[in-house]
C-alpha cells in the first residue's frame, strides 16, 4: 500500500470520479417534480425493493464482521433501519425517529420507526399497499441486479470486499440523491394540490441522515486501514463494481420512467381519438321526427 495519503488520491481520482457520484438521468429527471402519479408509484415499489433488500446485505455484512467492532458498527445501521432510533447526548431529533447521531446502544425500538414502513406510509398515498412492496418479485431486472450485486459485495464473506462496497454506498449516498428526491416529492405535491399532501418521512429523514454522515466517510475509510496492508487494486475495483451496478439501478429506473410516459401518451392520443369518433357519431344520427320520418314514408308508400 502506498500510504493513506496516495490511497486516498488514487480514489479521489480512480472512484470518486465515477459518473454515478456526480448524477444520474433519474435523478436529475425527478428533481424537476414532473412525475405522473403511475411514475410515482412504479418508483416506490422498485425503491421498496432495494430499501428491503439492503437488510439482507447488512445482515451478512454484521455476520461476515471482521471483529467484534465492525459487527457493532454493522448492528447500528441493521438496527436503525428495522426502527431502534439513535440515542445522542443532544435531545432526540424526532420523537418516533430518534436522533441522526449517537448509538443505537439505549434507544427505543418502534415498529413505526422502521424505514421499510416509513416508505409503506409514502406509498399508501399514492394507493400502494403493503403487499404491492418490497418483494424481489416486483424488481425490474436493472433493481434486481443492482439488489443482487448489494447482497453480493456489501455483504461479502472476505470484509476487504464489504468494505470497499460499504465505502463505495456511503459515498453515493453522501452525493446528494437523497435531496433531489426531496426536491422532487415537493415538485410533485405542489402539481397535485394541498389535498395531495404525502407522508415523506422515508426520504426526508434519510436526507438529514446522510448530510451527518457525509463529512466521516474517509475518516471511517482511514481508521479501518489503519494498521493493515490494503490491496489497493483489490478495494479498487470492488468499489466501482459496486457503482456499477448504482449506474444499473437509476438507468432502469430511468428507463422505466420512460415506457410509463410512452404508455400514457399513447393512452391519451387513443382516449382522445375515442371521444373524436363518439361526437362524430353523435353529430350523424338524426333525433326524434327525423329517426321516424323513414318509417312513415314507407307506411304512406305500402298503403
Amino acid at each position: 500500500m502506498s500510504g493513506m495519503n496516495g490511497f486516498e488520491a488514487r480514489l479521489r481520482e480512480e472512484v470518486m470520479s465515477h459518473p454515478v457520484l456526480a448524477g444520474d438521468p433519474y435523478t436529475a429527471w425527478f428533481e424537476r417534480g414532473e412525475a405522473s402519479p403511475s411514475q410515482a408509484r412504479a418508483f416506490l415499489v422498485q425503491f421498496s425493493v432495494f430499501s428491503n433488500q439492503f437488510l439482507v446485505a447488512q445482515l451478512k455484512k454484521m455476520l461476515n464482521a471482521e471483529s467484534l467492532e465492525a459487527m457493532r458498527e454493522s448492528k447500528e445501521i441493521l438496527a436503525n433501519e428495522i426502527g431502534v432510533g439513535y440515542r445522542g447526548r443532544a435531545r432526540a431529533d424526532d420523537a418516533e425517529l430518534g436522533g441522526v447521531t449517537g448509538s443505537i446502544e439505549g434507544g427505543t425500538f418502534r415498529f413505526s420507526a422502521a424505514h421499510f414502513e416509513l416508505l409503506v406510509r409514502t406509498a399508501a398515498g399514492l394507493g400502494l399497499r403493503f403487499e404491492d412492496l418490497g418483494r424481489r418479485r416486483f424488481a425490474t431486472e436493472a433493481t434486481l441486479h443492482f439488489c443482487n450485486e448489494l447482497v453480493r459485495l456489501y455483504g461479502h464473506e472476505d470484509y476487504a470486499v464489504a468494505e470497499a462496497a460499504s465505502w463505495a454506498v456511503e459515498n453515493w449516498a453522501a452525493a446528494g440523491f437523497w435531496d433531489r428526491l426531496v426536491r422532487g416529492w415537493a415538485g410533485f405535491e405542489a402539481r397535485r394540490g394541498a389535498s395531495a399532501k404525502l407522508d415523506l418521512r422515508f426520504f426526508t429523514w434519510h436526507a438529514r441522515l446522510e448530510a451527518n454522515h457525509a463529512s466521516h466517510t474517509w475518516d471511517e475509510l482511514e481508521q479501518w486501514c489503519s494498521g493493515r496492508e490494503v490491496d489497493e487494486d483489490a478495494f479498487v475495483a470492488r468499489a466501482l463494481e459496486m457503482l456499477d451496478a448504482v449506474s444499473v439501478f437509476w438507468n432502469g429506473l430511468d428507463r422505466q420512467r420512460r415506457e410509463i410516459a410512452t404508455a400514457e401518451r399513447r393512452e391519451r392520443a387513443s382516449a382522445a381519438r375515442r371521444e373524436a369518433a363518439a361526437a362524430e357519431r353523435a353529430e350523424t344520427v338524426p333525433s326524434g321526427r327525423a329517426e321516424t320520418a323513414p318509417a312513415e314514408r314507407n307506411m304512406h308508400g305500402a298503403s
